[in-house]
């Protein structure tokens, strides 16, 4: 079973943890985020250690530093992700453009579609109805 340790850190602090973590072979479990009640925005960068999940988190910032260039596309992926849900600009990150909305979302535009799986699965086989 694995342990939780949670620790608030400051934006500044991001790159020199992810490369600690990265030089001593540490896995990144995942980056995620949310808007809490408060509206601030809040992001958690998940390390593996040992037997310990070692959540680093920062609050109330709109600009972060992306670790995409420590920890590749296990980091770009969801940076672009937590841009495009809520906001989070990362700075130095390679966007590679939306992953989930339409463009025209944030124009009060569009619509997120949301395909039943066995349409999918049509749609991916080529089957034709």
């Amino acid at each position: 079973m694995q342990n939780f340790k949670s620790i608030e850190i400051k934006k500044e602090e991001i790159v020199p943890i992810a490369e600690k973590m990265s030089g001593e072979g540490r896995r990144l479990v995942m980056i995620h985020g949310y808007v809490d009640k408060e509206g601030q925005k809040i992001v958690s960068y998940h390390y593996e250690v040992g037997d310990t999940i070692e959540a680093y988190t920062v609050k109330g910032e709109d600009v972060l530093p992306t670790i995409s260039h420590i920890y590749d596309v296990s980091a770009s992926w969801p940076e672009e992700e937590l841009h495009e849900l809520i906001g989070v600009n990362f700075e130095g990150l390679n966007m590679k453009g939306r992953l989930f909305l339409p463009d025209t979302m944030f124009e009060g535009k569009g619509q997120i579609l949301v395909t039943p799986l066995n349409e999918l699965v049509k749609k991916t086989q080529g089957i034709k109805e």
